[in-house]
């Protein structure tokens, strides 16, 4: 079933589309994307073949999370998490294990972002999360990436805890697309506990990157980003 959903993957490829997202994920030599490969295909039609193929075996999904092409592996990202929304708990263990344990594959920031929260995170919501932290740790751009993705999921539920220490052990990040996913994730916090955000800036502001900082104030009132962006 995974060799139809590459042939329908194929017959949607266009060339053209497929340089520029080259160009746009960052794909020449010592950027972040370095090496990905594209059929050039627009992610509606991705979803469009994944609800189609949505009972596609977990070994095939496995398979395709292993190609080269950038959209096999998001389709096969949007199958799992299909899956693991819909699955039992041992269905559910099982998509978990195969997240960390092909994590290389999961390897560009919407990779990430589709999935992270919406399979290791919720996975997560009622059980120790010390598997978030060693990824934060992690010397793998996207491992770490994934750690504060994942949080999305218990911010939803009004859990800000383990999001918030995760920002904070990765202030001192190098990589600006770390600091744009914490600052997203501290604004989310924001908009829903706006003293939980003022509180962590108050401790944090001279020392989180700009970008991060400039994401997290971005729902603040006008006067309120201009005193923090001032200090």
């Amino acid at each position: 079933m995974s060799s139809l959903i590459r042939e329908e993957l194929e017959k949607a490829a266009d060339p053209l589309h497929a340089e520029k997202l080259q160009e746009f994920f960052k794909t020449g030599k010592g950027e972040y994307g370095e090496g990905d490969v594209f059929h050039g295909v627009k992610v509606p039609e991705q979803r469009k073949i994944a609800k189609k193929y949505r009972d596609l075996p977990l070994n095939e999904a496995l398979t395709l999370l292993q190609s080269k092409f950038h959209e096999e592996r998001l389709t096969a990202l949007f199958i799992l998490v299909d899956k693991f929304k819909k699955g039992d708990h041992q269905i559910r263990e099982k998509i978990v294990s195969i997240y960390l344990d092909d994590t290389k594959y999961i390897n560009n920031w919407d990779l990430v972002d589709s999935s992270a929260h919406k399979i290791l995170g919720e996975w997560l919501i009622d059980k120790p999360r010390q598997t978030l932290f060693d990824l934060a740790k992690s010397s793998d751009l996207w491992e770490r990436r994934i750690s504060i993705i994942s949080t999305f999921a218990f911010i939803d539920k009004g859990d800000y805890n383990d999001a918030i220490s995760l920002a904070e052990t990765l202030l001192g990040d190098e990589h600006d697309l770390i600091h744009k996913a914490t600052g997203w994730v501290l604004r989310e916090i924001g908009k829903r506990d706006r003293e939980k955000l003022i509180s962590f800036l108050d401790q944090h502001y001279k020392e989180m990157p700009r970008t991060m900082l400039r994401y997290s104030i971005e729902k603040l009132p006008e006067e309120v980003r201009k005193q923090f962006l001032k200090k």
